[in-house]
């Protein structure tokens, strides 16, 4: 046998008894030779093969890109992986698909050049390899979820999630973009992998005319569109970039941005273990929100509860010192160098009624007058007087659309609110800026609901300036009482305090969004009104020209120094004064034999324990109908607290003297 066919019968003794499947193929794509085990891999038997065409084998999706690589390979054949980094599929007979391997060898014949394909199954290698790569992802996940039970913040974790991915997924780079109430545009709040000249060229490309997508976005097919922005990315080795939704994140629209060297696509595990990352992630800054904003409430709360008490202990302390320093005045008379020192004491109180007015504001214990407020009137006047306050340098707008729903506040306030918020933003633009003043209407969840039936109409009044920003940690504290970060004398801290109680007294609630160096958004929600809403009536009451001269006044009042002075101003009146420190006492007074000649009674809403000054009045008018009673407090919100307190006047404290004298005089008169 000569050597020519001695390789030749080698060649097919070794061809059969291969352990792969072997097929030969001519140059033009038909098969010329099958072995065995290619028959049990496809299910088609051997005269089947023989003379069909290669195409056979592979399913139709994948025909074309089986030609380049056949074409590629013709023009350098020799023995190696073909497709290298692809994806192979074989068709079986019965048409189910299975991953393959194959590898190439040319052969020269007499009749031509043969290519010999090693075909191997690898359905279960390749699927020990997914459940290697799948536990890879488990373990990312495993992983940003210990993270999240540990973080003390949403920013940590987001800190450390995109090195992870990047890990897990064999990514180059990742980040988180967000679109923040207070910007336009998309900012990249975390990222690893991506140098920061980068950042503004990722943003370019990213679709943000259409929205945050409903799934992950897979921007190679339109790198060309893109322009310079994605050949800037493109020229420092990333070639494509997937984008994720954040489905419900907060602030409104969030981002995954996941870019890869390589333009291999984002195959369907990939996609999935992006998508449920997302999710998870969503989730966790749904809920580290929500607890965030539980917390901060909760402390705001604890905060106004305890400057309420505080409040109201020093109003009675203002009370005894202005009490005290006006009857000094009156005792030292006109022609003293003393009078200057107690006038100037004097208005020290009153700075000092001013403060204790503000935390009371931000108790949410002030008394307010809510009525019917058509918006578009009130932002009209609004912006006119601004205009002038503010001055050039603040380009200031403001805009109401027609047909917007009123709201039932108090407008005095709430027009003190958004001038607060008004000279905040001038004091942040000290080189000038832009000022927005904007109502809108949204349909939205009541912070404290969490299904729909909590869903309201609010008229939401937006606060928006282009000044400095605040830092994650002043915006934290912002609401805070007596928290400021101006220079001394320059402001108390009270400002957005004050309009956070007013906020939340009016039924409302109240957010911000700021960052350094892209300014400040403040939002108060208010409930807004349909058709018409009950207006309160003023009481009108009338002053008669003869007031009477003399009177027995009930004092009632549970702190001793306060008890006496008001018990020193009404005896400086002309008028008998009987005194009580409790509620028991004073009924104890009126039903015993001085009882009688009680004209008026002048209580304290807050009397300590037992009954409380609203029921103490009640009491009063069942015992002795039409007997005025005249209630004070340092904290106005007291009388709703303690009962109805409808039908009895209401004194504020610390009160002056003359104040003291016209609220009395008024209701003996009425009597």
């Amino acid at each position: 046998m000569n050597p020519g066919m001695r390789e030749a019968s080698m060649f097919r003794e070794w061809f059969d008894v291969a352990p792969d499947a072997m097929i030969a193929v001519d140059a033009g794509g038909m098969i010329v030779r099958a072995n065995p085990q290619a028959v049990q891999m496809f299910g088609h038997a051997l005269d089947v093969l023989h003379g069909a065409s290669i195409e056979l084998l592979i399913p139709e999706r994948v025909r074309a890109v089986h030609g380049r690589h056949v074409a590629e390979y013709a023009q350098s054949p020799r023995i190696r992986p073909m497709g290298s980094g692809q994806e192979l599929v074989g068709l079986r007979r019965d048409g189910s698909e299975f991953p393959v391997e194959v590898a190439l060898s040319p052969i020269h014949t007499p009749d031509g050049p043969l290519y010999v394909a090693s075909i191997r199954d690898i359905s279960e290698s390749q699927r020990a390899r997914l459940a290697l790569v799948r536990a890879r992802y488990d373990r990312m996940m495993i992983r940003v979820g210990q993270l999240m039970l540990g973080a003390s913040s949403l920013e940590a974790v987001l800190g450390d999630v995109p090195e992870l991915i990047c890990d897990a997924l064999d990514m180059a780079a990742v980040a988180f973009a967000f679109q923040g109430a207070s910007h336009e545009r998309m900012r990249v709040h975390a990222a690893h992998g991506l140098p920061h000249g980068l950042l503004d060229d990722v943003l370019a490309v990213l679709p943000v005319d259409a929205g945050v997508p409903s799934t992950v976005l897979d921007l190679t097919a339109q790198a060309a569109a893109q322009g310079g922005a994605w050949q800037a990315l493109a020229n420092t080795g990333f070639a494509e970039m997937a984008v994720v939704p954040l489905p419900g994140a907060e602030p409104a629209a969030g981002l995954l941005l996941v870019l890869s060297p390589m333009a291999r696509g984002f195959n369907h595990d990939i996609r999935y273990a992006l998508q449920s990352l997302a999710m998870t992630l969503a989730s966790a800054m749904r809920r580290m929100r929500s607890e965030e904003r539980l917390s901060h409430a909760q402390r705001l709360e604890a905060i106004g509860q305890l400057t309420g008490g505080i409040a109201h202990d020093f109003n009675n302390l203002l009370t005894v010192i202005s009490g005290n320093l006006q009857i000094l005045e009156e005792e030292i008379g006109d022609d003293t160098p003393w009078r200057d020192i107690i006038q100037s004491a004097m208005r020290a109180v009153g700075r000092g009624s001013d403060l204790t007015r503000k935390l009371l504001a931000f108790a949410r214990r002030q008394q307010l007058s809510p009525q019917r407020c058509e918006l578009d009137v009130l932002l009209g006047d609004l912006g006119a007087m601004l205009r002038r306050t503010l001055g050039d340098a603040i380009d200031l707008q403001t805009y109401c659309p027609d047909g917007l729903p009123a709201v039932f506040v108090d407008p005095g306030q709430l027009d003190a609110a958004l001038v607060n918020l008004a000279i905040n933003a001038r004091d942040a633009m000290p080189r000038g800026g832009r000022l927005n003043i904007s109502a809108g209407l949204r349909h939205e969840l009541a912070p404290e609901s969490t299904d729909a039936s909590g869903v309201h109409d609010y008229v939401v009044l937006t606060v928006r300036d282009t000044g400095l920003g605040m830092s994650p940690d002043v915006l934290a504290r912002a609401l805070e009482p007596f928290y400021t970060t101006k220079d001394h004398g320059k402001g108390t801290g009270l400002g957005l305090s004050m309009v956070y109680g007013f906020v939340k007294q009016s039924g409302g609630h109240l957010s911000i969004d700021s960052r350094l160096g892209y300014g400040t958004c403040v939002e108060l929600h208010l409930p807004a009104i349909r058709g018409s809403a009950a207006v309160p009536e003023p009481r009108v009451t009338t002053e008669s020209a003869s007031a009477r001269n003399k009177a027995t006044v009930l004092v009632v009042e549970d702190e001793t120094d306060v008890r006496q002075v008001a018990l020193r101003f009404v005896q400086s009146m002309g008028h008998v004064t009987l005194a009580a420190a409790n509620a028991d006492e004073a009924l104890v007074l009126l039903n015993g034999p001085q009882g009688g000649a009680v004209d008026l009674v002048f209580s304290d809403v807050m009397l300590g324990n037992g009954m409380n000054g609203v029921e103490l009045a009640r009491e009063v008018h069942r015992l002795r109908p039409g007997l005025p009673v005249l209630l004070t407090s340092g904290d106005e919100r007291s009388l709703q607290e303690r009962g109805d307190a409808t039908g009895f006047d209401f004194l504020r404290k610390p009160y002056r003297r003359e104040a003291l004298s016209a609220a009395l005089r008024k209701l003996l008169d009425a009597r």
